[in-house]
């Protein structure tokens, strides 16, 4: 399986020495495991400081919402490493994809007001579209299980809208509607059509303008890296080291990475998905004036965060514009944007999570049951948000051993395949290459008669240079599956490297 991450940025290239990259001034003095007696605060910003250095994180910004409050709020390293700027309480980062809970907030803010139906076929709303594309629901576009083509092929994605978008629309639908989940930002371009002609507004103009006033949010703005936008932090990234294998790097973790400045343009047509800005109290704001009825009603959020399920009647992990997950018998949803935001909130705990950054790969989304779980002890915590805590502290060589310790404690633990599939690629995309070969080995070990679990594996290995496994496991992939091109293709490309 492939991971997703949002696409269209350029990059220019800062080089600097990592150690003079995030001074040891700007972070919390201890990175080392808390006592459960020091406050909470203080466990805060030691699991933070960790993560920052671990990472390489310039900048970061946290801010915990409880029964309805914002009880911390903190801020850590540099903004701007050109200009050496510290991240603030009024820091703006870019927040990429949670611009799609903004949505999902917009559109049921119409269907609690009986302007728009979630069963309702798109076109209703849009009969311009192709034919084909007519029948999907508004509930369907907002989960992403339409099935329709992605608009983020089109060449001209960045530069011109019209063509993008009728470059779309020639292209067929990827699968039946309600079939399976697929990421698509079309949906959301649709949807902010549909919102804005049911309000009389352009139909690229910005959905959310409402939420920021109505949740007091006076420093979130959309735009690009075009655009200029008070308190703004730059977003970076790292370019990593060779050698390469399908564009992850197997690179050992004493090798020199590359800071680079990134460039990221949303046009207006896509900014429903994506060109939001906020700072990290904003959105904890914003998360309070959900809860407390000012944004929506008790029927409506709840709706808004229910998955969807598939036509099979399977459920998925994806709600309205958010995602959502069970943590033992509690709920989490939230949205994660760029690989460097995350909003997340806890309704049985009455906990809301937000952790900003400026590195693209960053994943916060990662750090967010940890930070909860320090507000909420009552947090059920286990499979994946508790193997990912253990393995933080004690090293992902012993991800076997420490799932085995998690379901001796809860025999009805799940490991959901996706979730730590996802983990794993995470960790692949952002240097941790031996890391991810131990989370992928977990997922084989958890599922042997997956197919996909053998080809992450494979995939693994090969990046990590352990050419003999990595045939070994591609060559299991096609018990499984012997339609897999990709496989046969690898094992000939890696046989044929051995026999040179």
């Amino acid at each position: 399986m492939i991971a997703i991450f949002e696409s269209g940025y350029r990059r220019t290239c800062i080089r600097f020495a990592v150690s003079l990259l995030i001074p040891l001034c700007c972070l919390p003095h201890s990175a080392v495991a808390m006592p459960a007696t020091a406050s909470p605060e203080a466990q805060v910003d030691s699991y933070l400081a960790g993560q920052m250095r671990k990472l390489r994180i310039p900048g970061l910004a946290v801010a915990i919402v409880k029964d309805g409050r914002i009880v911390l709020a903190r801020h850590y390293g540099k903004a701007s490493i050109e200009f050496g700027q510290p991240v603030r309480d009024d820091t703006v980062f870019a927040i990429n994809s949670v611009t799609k809970a903004f949505t999902g907030v917009a559109a049921m803010r119409l269907v609690q007001s009986g302007k728009l139906d979630l069963a309702a076929p798109v076109g209703r709303y849009l009969p311009d579209l192709p034919a084909d594309w007519r029948g999907v629901t508004i509930r369907q576009l907002l989960s992403h299980t339409s099935g329709l083509p992605d608009i983020m092929r089109a060449p001209t994605v960045e530069t011109d809208a019209a063509a993008a978008w009728a470059w779309v629309q020639q292209r067929p639908k990827d699968f039946a509607p309600g079939e399976r989940f697929a990421y698509c930002q079309t949906n959301y371009t649709i949807i902010q059509r549909v919102l804005n002609s049911l309000e009389g507004r352009a139909l690229d103009a910005p959905l959310a303008e409402e939420q920021l006033h109505l949740a007091g949010m006076k420093h979130t703005f959309y735009g690009d890296a075009y655009d200029v936008i008070p308190g703004k932090a730059p977003t970076y990234s790292w370019k990593l080291p060779g050698p390469f294998v399908n564009g992850y790097s197997g690179a050992t973790p004493d090798a020199t990475w590359t800071l680079r400045a990134t460039s990221e343009r949303f046009l207006p047509f896509r900014r429903a998905s994506s060109g939001l800005n906020s700072t990290a109290t904003d959105l904890a704001n914003w998360l309070i004036a959900i809860n407390d009825g000012r944004l929506l009603t008790p029927g409506a959020r709840d709706a808004m965060w229910t998955p969807v399920a598939f036509a099979n009647g399977k459920q998925g992990t994806w709600a309205l514009g958010w995602q959502a997950w069970k943590r033992g018998g509690h709920r989490t949803v939230g949205m994660t944007g760029g690989g460097r935001a995350a909003a997340f909130y806890f309704p049985e705990d009455r906990v809301g999570v937000v952790i900003l950054t400026n590195l693209a790969g960053a994943f916060p989304e990662d750090f967010v049951d940890k930070v909860a779980s320090i507000y909420a002890p009552e947090l059920p915590l286990s499979g994946v948000p508790a193997l990912r805590i253990a393995l933080d502290e004690k090293g992902y060589q012993h991800a076997s051993d420490v799932a085995s310790t998690i379901e001796i404690k809860n025999p009805q633990v799940a490991w959901p395949e996706m979730e730590l599939n996802d983990w794993g690629y995470r960790l692949l995309s952002t240097g941790r290459a031996r890391d991810a070969l131990a989370i992928f080995q977990l997922v084989a070990e958890k599922f042997p008669e997956s197919a996909n679990a053998e080809d992450s594996l494979a995939q693994a290995y090969h990046v990590v240079s352990d050419t003999k496994n990595s045939i070994l496991h591609y060559r299991r992939v096609l018990q499984l599956d012997p339609t897999s091109e990709s496989a046969k293709r690898h094992i000939e490309e890696m046989t044929s490297g051995m026999k040179q």
